[in-house]
């Protein structure tokens, strides 16, 4: 759930902190206080596109800081698998601050990119807005809707469909490559022969280019080398004409013998010189027989360099290694061989495309089956919770039509709402039926029925009630209440059947700090809720009646919600 919201310096904000509780948290105030900022800072920290100028004027920068917990194990297994790391408290915050040339967003104090932020908010929670409910207008989201629901029994269906039809898409463009006339592919089939004789006559092996590179640098820088070489020889075997390293140690080894006798504590140095003595003669010889091998001729060098840029010459036509141009051999091999009997190959193609659209379509099938009883499964759950939302004489229907035309990886079949709202009606499109209030309440009802299957705990709704009252206004507000008995609930309204149901009510207000113009939001007690309510039922002067009326109101609410 949403532990709290901190929002520093964001448009009329100059700083608040709200702490959301369990259950159905409203959020009420006047037109123009500020209650679209709230859903906007939610917004920004889960990634939402960020504007310098929500930055309240005179300010550096605007903060805001979202603290989660109480977190399901399948929220807390995907993220340790993102590596998202839990206070140790088990909480996890998400910081996002916006300044004139950049914002930066930090979840547990890490720096996180903005996709990774939309994949870690898409674990946490769900905001519902006007646009949200336009979705329910096309069928693309019906589908969704449906898998949704469904998910269950499709998955693994899903993934054996996925590998059919791309290779289903990899036969058909093979068959659309090998479509030409007898030109076209004496043409290809000269260019590949060419292609492979040149990679098969260079006989390339695995490492020869490291190997040969090896030999190359060596030979270039010989003269280094040697140079270097002969120093060091010169050094420790005295070829200058100098006393050398060896002969020193030599000598220490000498002097120490002639006077062991007369300390035993001698003995452990005179070994160690020994050692040294017997190291400096092994790397003498090893250092005389490396000079010797330094010698080489200048036809060996031709060879290295002509072999190293015939090897460079297959990479840059091929591959940049070795194996890259062993696979376009092959590649290549495999292509003329199909074009040297390209009538049998298309033959062979074809049969196996026939094979695999009918393990396409066999899969298709048990999807659709899934679907058309998940179909019939959820259409009743949802023509009852819209009962529930006053939709009185509604009938609703989730059609499922096969068309094995048209194979994608999600199956052949096109998944559509219809609604009748009105007795005597037609069942029809739901984009042709619903109003913006009947969408709203399509969608709650929705959120109601797959609350079981959902583990996202926290929902946001904002314009939940566009174009609802009375009655109707009552049976949403029932059904959000409903809905937080299992899911903490955060919901912006101007009803007062809505806000009446609130377990925590939030007050949005805008004033007058210092001469400056700045939104304030405060949690309201129990008198203070009931006049809310009274002002929501009449205007801003609240009269007894109003708040005789706001308190049967609550009363009503609070007896609902225990029945």
């Amino acid at each position: 759930m949403l532990y709290s919201l901190h929002v520093k310096n964001l448009a009329l904000i100059k700083e608040q902190e709200i702490e959301f509780t369990d259950g159905l948290n409203i959020l009420t105030g006047e037109t123009g206080a500020g209650k679209s900022v709230v859903i906007g800072s939610v917004n920004l920290a889960l990634g939402g596109k960020a504007d310098a100028s929500l930055i309240r004027t005179g300010e550096e920068y605007a903060l805001v800081e979202l603290v989660f917990g109480q977190l399901s194990p399948l929220q807390k297994e995907l993220l340790e698998e993102m590596d998202i790391i839990l206070e140790e408290d088990g909480t996890l915050l998400l910081q996002r601050k916006i300044s004139p040339k950049r914002s930066i967003s930090k979840v547990s104090g890490e720096n996180v990119t903005a996709r990774q932020l939309k994949d870690i908010s898409n674990i946490l929670i769900n905001i519902h807005g006007q646009n949200d409910h336009q979705e329910l207008l096309h069928k693309k989201k019906h589908k969704e809707i449906l898998d949704g629901y469904c998910m269950d029994d499709l998955g693994g269906l899903f993934d054996v469909l996925g590998t059919s039809y791309g290779r289903l898409k990899s036969i058909e463009k093979e068959l659309e490559d090998t479509d030409m006339d007898e030109n076209s592919r004496k043409r290809e089939q000269e260019l590949l022969q060419f292609e492979t004789d040149e990679i098969t006559a260079a006989a390339v092996t695995c490492g020869e280019d490291e190997e040969l590179e090896g030999r190359y640098r060596k030979m270039v820088n010989s003269r280094k080398i040697s140079e270097a070489v002969g120093v060091a020889e010169q050094l420790l075997s005295g070829g200058g004409g100098n006393e050398s390293a060896s002969d020193m140690t030599g000598r220490a080894v000498r002097e120490l013998s002639s006077v062991l006798s007369y300390d035993p504590e001698l003995e452990n140095l005179h070994a160690q010189i020994s050692d040294i003595d017997n190291l400096l003669s092994d790397f003498n010889h090893a250092l005389s027989g490396y000079m010797s091998g330094l010698e080489f001729d200048a036809q060996e060098f031709n060879e290295v360099e002509e072999r190293l840029n015939l090897i460079n010459h297959l990479k840059d036509k091929y591959g940049q290694s070795i194996e890259l141009i062993g696979k376009a051999l092959s590649e290549k091999e495999e292509r003329l061989n199909a074009l040297n009997d390209l009538a049998a190959y298309r033959s062979k193609l074809k049969s196996e495309y026939d094979r695999t659209r009918k393990e396409a379509l066999l899969t298709c099938q048990k999807i659709s089956g899934i679907r058309k009883r998940g179909a019939l499964e959820l259409a009743e759950k949802l023509k009852k919770a819209l009962v529930d939302l006053n939709f009185l004489d509604v009938r609703f229907e989730i059609a499922v039509r096969e068309d094995e035309e048209k194979i994608s990886e999600s199956g052949y079949d096109d998944v559509e709402f219809m609604i009748s709202t009105n007795p005597g009606e037609e069942l029809r499109p739901l984009n042709q039926i619903a109003s913006g209030g009947e969408l709203s309440r399509i969608m709650l009802a929705l959120k109601t029925v797959v609350a079981d299957k959902d583990d996202i705990s926290t929902l946001i709704f904002d314009e939940i009630d566009t174009g609802i009252s009375g009655k109707t206004a009552w049976k949403v507000s029932e059904k959000l209440g409903e809905l937080a008995a299992s899911h903490q609930i955060i919901c912006i309204t101007h009803l007062p059947q809505i806000a009446a149901m609130a377990d925590t009510h939030f007050m949005i207000e805008k004033g007058l700090v210092e001469g400056r113009t700045v939104t304030d939001i405060h949690a309201l007690d129990e008198d203070a809720s009931i006049r809310e309510l009274a002002r929501l039922l009449g205007d801003n002067e609240v009269s007894e009646a109003a708040l005789s009326n706001a308190l049967e109101m609550r009363k009503k609410a609070l007896a609902s919600k225990k029945g």
